[in-house]
């Protein structure tokens, strides 16, 4: 089945909206679609498995645990290991932020 990512998109922009598409065993891939939002002030991810993410529409800005913060726009990616605490602190206002999400097991 062919799939567009930037089609049919969510209707409800007052949250994050994580689609899973690949479910296999210890990897999961996923769109995230968000809508000028940002993580609550208090609250971090801190995922058991890394993330490597990439951003193929709009803008997401993530802050870290250790206030390092990094913007990521269409077509940039990034690898965030496994319990880096860290959280959307914004997106693009002006059109939905369209992630692309892979989590995995790291290897030891």
């Amino acid at each position: 089945m062919i799939e567009n990512l930037f089609t049919n998109l969510p209707n409800d922009t007052s949250q994050e909206h994580f689609q899973p598409l690949v479910n296999a065993g210890p990897v999961n891939i996923s769109r995230i679609v968000s809508y000028a939002k940002s993580s609550p002030s208090q609250e971090w991810y801190d995922q058991d498995e890394a993330e490597w993410v990439m951003v193929l529409k709009g803008y997401g800005v993530l802050i870290f645990e250790d206030f390092r913060i990094v913007t990521l726009n269409a077509g940039d990616c990034l690898t965030i290991p496994a319990h880096s605490k860290h959280r959307v602190v914004k997106t693009d206002p002006d059109q939905a932020t369209i992630w692309l999400s892979v989590f995995y097991q790291e290897s030891n």
